[in-house]
């Protein structure tokens, strides 16, 4: 990852608040919207000197997440359903598998990978994409990465990653950052793979409004996700994007 690669967290604050004003509160058949394409991207962990390192990279400057830094992975296809009546995890660790080979050229089976997490976008946005989140320890095979899609990769710790985008020195955008975050507490990639298996899959399904600093990012159990809900006035489940360095609160 380049020392000096320039700033774009600006234009991308800009994005997602432009975006945001676009949204609207979130109903129960959000989670579950058949229209919204569906995602799949896979943290690939090693054990460094330093800590846990995960491999991430980063994107064109067009496209999806253009200039971004981000964990291998893409759209489902249609081929990576493996019946009609496919679940959707199932099909989306199977797109995992496919993207991470075709980006990375990593080969991992569907069943290595660690579901951690499902992201479902707020609602009404123009750009949509509901995401799955794996997990799987890295191998020793040498990375071959897609002149396409890949623009560099690096294997990181989570928490330099979190600082260099502090300082606005590269660009991430909430879900990675919220990943890297959790990343960051692991002591090693077992303990990170163990905890996952354990606890199963957190869905974050997306709520968004505006701070008086800017941007917001709601998820269940912050007293202003659902004020209907009976939580805790002071219970916050949220991530602030208003101003570097961002702010992640979870406190129940």
């Amino acid at each position: 990852m380049p020392e000096d690669a320039p700033s774009s967290a600006d234009r991308t604050l800009q994005a997602l608040a432009a975006a945001f004003d676009q949204t609207r509160p979130r109903r129960p058949e959000d989670d579950h919207d058949p229209d919204v394409p569906v995602a799949a991207t896979v943290l690939i962990l090693r054990d460094g000197d330093g800590g846990p390192e995960v491999l991430m990279i980063e994107r064109p400057d067009r496209g999806s997440f253009a200039g971004a830094w981000v964990f291998p992975g893409g759209k489902v296809d249609p081929g990576d359903a493996e019946s009609d009546d496919a679940a959707e995890e199932d099909t989306a660790r199977w797109a995992a598998v496919r993207e991470t080979r075709e980006e990375a050229g990593l080969e991992f089976e569907p069943d290595e990978l660690v579901t951690v997490s499902r992201w479902d976008p707020p609602p009404g946005l123009p750009l949509r994409i509901r995401t799955w989140f794996f997990a799987a320890r890295a191998t020793d095979a040498e990375l071959v990465l897609s002149v396409d899609e890949v623009v560099a990769a690096a294997w990181v710790r989570p928490g330099d990653v979190l600082e260099r985008h502090g300082r606005g020195q590269i660009t991430l955008y909430p879900p990675t950052w919220v990943t890297l975050h959790d990343l960051a507490e692991g002591r090693d990639v077992e303990t990170i793979l163990e905890r996952h298996r354990r606890e199963g899959m957190r869905h974050f399904g997306t709520a968004a409004r505006r701070g008086s600093e800017g941007p917001i990012m709601l998820w269940s159990g912050d007293a202003e996700y659902d004020p209907d809900a009976g939580t805790s006035p002071s219970a916050r489940h949220r991530l602030e994007l208003g101003i570097l360095p961002w702010r992640y609160t979870r406190k129940m």
